[in-house]
């Protein structure tokens, strides 16, 4: 995208306040003809002082009007200016963060959250920079040298030129730098957000680099970062600054150059000394607004690429949207089925294959296999984290793809293995999983899942504050959590992703019962690796490489000798030993 075509959408963006931003524009255009009355009133001013019976009061009053009338508009332009400029960025960082936390997760997947972070408040930044200099200096200057370069060829052309070849000069220096160093500074914004994604890796997991005592490496690591991105600017700046000296350079030869070809003229009677102070006047101020219009075109330049990934981000589409008929999925009974369903994340590669199966309403199934074998994959289609390549899944067999996200996902609720707590009250993460719930109902779910205990036992109790990703919570208390949450959300069908990996056979116990009751009526898919989890279920599917190689109940599938009967001999179900099944002998034929 070219900056200039960049520019223009920026400018896009302020249509939700276009009234607003017309009245601007025409404050704007009052303020480029007083730049054009204000050097005219002077030399005429000039010329009246020179002659006995000039009128120089009237137009020294009419100076003093005009001038005093650009100030009060000014001051408007720049409050309405200001004000507008403040809301809009708002509004961008709203649009920017709504937009992001529909993406799917394929697109997290590839973006480091620290970078987003980067992408976010930088371009939103730059945005509000740009908004404000449009109005406050940008347009009026555009204005000013659309009406100064016309007024000055009608009353002189030969002095007319020379402006003329003073804007080609800036221009054309400008082309040039913008040209010889876009690449450069691409290869800069590239670094800021490597370091961006550096920093914000470390600060995440600062717990893993001090106990590794990594400090010294990463700030080292850090240090060759800025340093190459240091060497990747400073060519950019040298350029610029030599942009700098050559326009200042043109700006002093061609007002030298007006007072020799105004006293030139002058002397052959063909221009008056108000004319010429009329033309200097004209000359320093186009060189103030070429100046100022130089400044705006590097900082647009320098700002480009941090906006443009800004632009990336909102111009980026989820493969996951609502069908322009999609309805409004009721509360369903919770039968769930999968048929030859295929999907991959990478075009050409396969991470599921062919799985058919279906799930009455409300029984209970063990999804196992080996880790990498798809199985939390598999279920995050069932509420559209992504949809199949092939095939389809159905709920009271309605195609998902055919009801509405929102809807969808109402009817299920997901307990993660990582617990996914916000940096929040205990309190507020609770109320994720229903926000409408009372008191009562949001102490009977911690009861239910075991966690009312420890809440009560600290200083705020439910208004505890929960830190970043629920590091303040023990492991337990985290999972225990989230268990409460998707308690308190009600939903027909439940996924429970390893959602007892985090606490021990102890905890576990005491919340199995609660867990019981929560997937009593409800279609749940567990996905564990404990025996115990497992050996109730009303069906077991057995996973390996993307594909259900083994579907049966817990007794079937330790007679089978298989996949499954594998697992459970070995330590993928430790935690309950004396529950392992036997060998079973293999039949040799005779």
């Amino acid at each position: 995208m070219s900056i200039l075509r960049l520019y223009f959408r920026v400018l896009g963006l302020l249509a939700p306040e276009r009234v607003l931003a017309i009245v601007l524009s025409v404050a704007n255009l009052a303020l480029a003809g007083v730049l054009f009355l204000e050097p005219m009133l002077f030399g005429r001013v000039i010329d009246a002082l020179s002659k006995p019976r000039g009128n120089a009061w009237l137009l020294i009053g009419a100076w003093a009007l005009v001038g005093f009338g650009g100030v009060v508009v000014g001051a408007l332009v720049s409050l309405n200016a200001d004000r507008m400029a403040h809301r809009r960025r708002l509004g961008a960082i709203r649009r920017f963060f709504e937009h992001a936390i529909e993406l799917p997760l394929s697109f997290h997947g590839r973006q480091h959250t620290g970078k987003l972070l980067r992408i976010m408040q930088i371009g939103s930044d730059d945005l509000f920079m740009l908004w404000l200099g449009f109005f406050r200096e940008h347009m009026t200057t555009l204005l000013a040298i659309l009406v100064m370069i016309p007024i000055a060829l009608a009353r002189n052309w030969e002095l007319g030129l020379l402006m003329i070849a003073l804007l080609g000069c800036f221009a054309t220096f400008n082309a040039v730098a913008i040209q010889r160093t876009r690449r450069a500074q691409e290869n800069v914004q590239q670094y800021n957000n490597e370091i961006a994604a550096r920093t914000g890796d470390v600060l995440g997991n600062v717990t893993v680099v001090q106990s590794f005592t990594r400090t010294r490496e990463e700030v080292r690591g850090l240090k060759h970062l800025i340093t190459q991105a240091l060497a990747a600017q400073y060519p950019v700046l040298t350029g610029w600054a030599t942009l700098s000296v050559f326009s200042r350079t043109a700006s002093t030869l061609s007002v030298v150059a007006i007072f020799g070809l105004g006293a030139a003229l002058h002397a052959h009677g063909k221009i008056s000394v108000g004319g010429i102070v009329f033309f200097v006047g004209f000359a320093m101020m186009l060189i103030g607004r070429l100046e100022q219009f130089a400044t705006f075109i590097s900082n647009l330049f320098f700002h480009s690429n941090s906006i443009h990934d800004f632009f990336d981000v909102l111009d980026t589409k989820s493969a996951v949207v609502d069908a322009p008929d999609a309805i409004a999925l009721p509360r369903v009974r919770g039968e769930v089925a999968f048929e030859h369903v295929d999907f991959g994340y990478e075009v050409g590669q396969q991470t599921l294959r062919d799985l058919d199966f279906r799930i009455p309403a409300g029984a209970r199934v063990a999804v196992v296999g080996p880790t990498g074998a798809g199985k939390s994959t598999a279920l995050s289609l069932l509420y559209r984290a992504a949809d199949p390549s092939r095939g389809r899944i159905t709920v009271d067999g309605i195609d998902v793809r055919n009801v509405t996200l929102e809807s969808l996902r109402r009817n299920v609720a997901v307990v993660f293995q990582e617990a996914g707590l916000l940096n929040r009250s205990i309190e507020e993460n609770l109320r994720i999983g229903n926000p409408g719930a009372d008191a009562n109902q949001l102490q009977a779910a911690a009861r239910a899942a075991q966690a009312d205990a420890f809440i009560t036992e600290k200083p705020a109790a439910y208004a505890t504050p929960v830190s970043e990703r629920g590091r303040s919570l023990s492991g337990g208390e985290r999972q225990r959590l989230a268990i409460a949450r998707a308690m308190l959300k009600n939903a027909p069908i439940l996924i429970l992703d390893e959602a007892t990996s985090a606490l021990d056979n102890v905890t576990e116990a005491h919340i199995k019962r609660a867990m019981d009751a929560l997937c009593r009526n409800r279609t749940t898919f567990v996905i564990a690796h404990r025996l115990s989890t497992v050996r109730n279920a009303d069906l077991i599917l057995v996973m390996d490489h993307g594909r259900i190689i083994e579907q049966g109940r817990y007794e079937d599938l330790v007679r089978r000798n298989g996949l499954f009967a594998k697992l459970a001999r070995q330590d993928e179900f430790a935690d309950d030993h004396r529950a392992r099944p036997e060998p079973v002998p293999l039949h040799v034929a005779a």
